[in-house]
């Protein structure tokens, strides 16, 4: 087929790479513009905009699109049988969606319709599912609310965090593209509405969706850890400075604290949590210090068992 692929993030990559490398005629990518980074400042290109560079493809970065008649015109001068959307960070416009005769077609990294939005890979981790997966969709004018194509499932496994699972999702997504044009172009694969009753929303992230809760469960703090790896991360308050957890584990003891109180026991360093249930730090970060290890943070800044955890000035 002839494409244009629209995409910014790493996410993004292997569905480009798999189109090019099963045949199908990539005639232009569109990513975001470059982006100022790091203490610099310096402008830096997306990894989308990176691999098109080394496959030798044309890239546009428009800053809007919805009134951009250059690129409208740009875009029907193509004619590409499908537009591709993965992870490209901005709203497709109704002319764009009717352009291609097989539509945009995204992939979208849940099992629709669940976690619909901008998070789903952190938001399925968090929410402590056991199975996700990726979706291929017809794009509507809706938010991810399009007609299902192709689904396949993937399991969370129980050390997995957002970063770990991301790449393994791209990886069976950009296969699910494949199979989905070539089943478009067969006839194989018929567009399935969906349940819009079953919906949850993963809204973008925060910086105070890392805050960490004590009265939520052990399991519900160790969870949303995971999904909010490497942002918002999960923090707390100790001392009245800003606690980084890095890494942290639901405890196996019969012991009963109130939610945020910490418990010191030789090298454990354990906080009460809800229902009853305990979380034992294992590699924390106080504000302005080098990430250490629940032993060196003992040794370092003796912890006495009372304290309290998230606590904060004034309260």
């Amino acid at each position: 087929m002839i494409l244009v692929f629209c995409g910014t993030p790493q996410f993004a990559v292997p569905t480009l790479e798999k189109l090019v490398a099963t045949g199908h005629s990539v005639l232009l990518v569109v990513t975001q513009p470059d982006r100022p980074r790091g203490r610099g400042m310096e402008l830096v290109a997306s990894p989308v905009k990176e691999a098109a560079t080394r496959l030798n493809i044309p890239v546009q970065q428009p800053t809007t699109i919805k009134n951009n008649e250059e690129f409208r015109a740009q875009l029907a001068a193509i004619a590409p049988n499908a537009i591709i959307v993965v992870g490209y960070g901005r709203i497709i416009p109704q002319w764009m969606i009717d352009l291609p005769p097989f539509g945009n077609l995204n992939l979208h990294a849940s099992l629709l319709p669940k976690y619909r939005g901008a998070a789903p890979i952190q938001w399925a981790i968090a929410s402590g599912e056991s199975i996700t997966g990726v979706t291929t969709m017809r794009i509507d004018a809706g938010l991810d609310t399009g007609d299902i194509l192709m689904q396949r499932e993937l399991p969370i496994l129980h050390e997995d965090t957002a970063e770990t699972l991301a790449p393994r999702l791209a990886s069976i997504g950009a296969e699910l593209m494949v199979e989905t044009l070539r089943g478009l172009e067969s006839r194989q694969v018929r567009p399935v509405a969906q349940d819009h009753s079953r919906a949850t929303l993963a809204p973008i992230l925060k910086k105070e969706d890392g805050r960490m809760d004590f009265t939520r469960t052990a399991e519900k703090l160790f969870n949303r850890l995971r999904g909010f790896k490497p942002w918002p991360g999960a923090f707390t308050t100790f001392r009245a400075k800003t606690l980084q957890v890095h890494c942290a584990e639901p405890a196996n003891t019969s012991a009963k604290l109130a939610p945020g109180t910490i418990s010191v026991d030789a090298a454990r360093l354990l906080v009460g949590c809800g229902q009853d249930t305990m979380l034992e730090l294992i590699e924390v970060q106080i504000e302005g210090k080098r990430r250490m290890t629940t032993q060196e943070f003992i040794n370092g800044y003796q912890p006495k068992t009372g304290e309290r955890l998230g606590d904060r000035p004034g309260e």
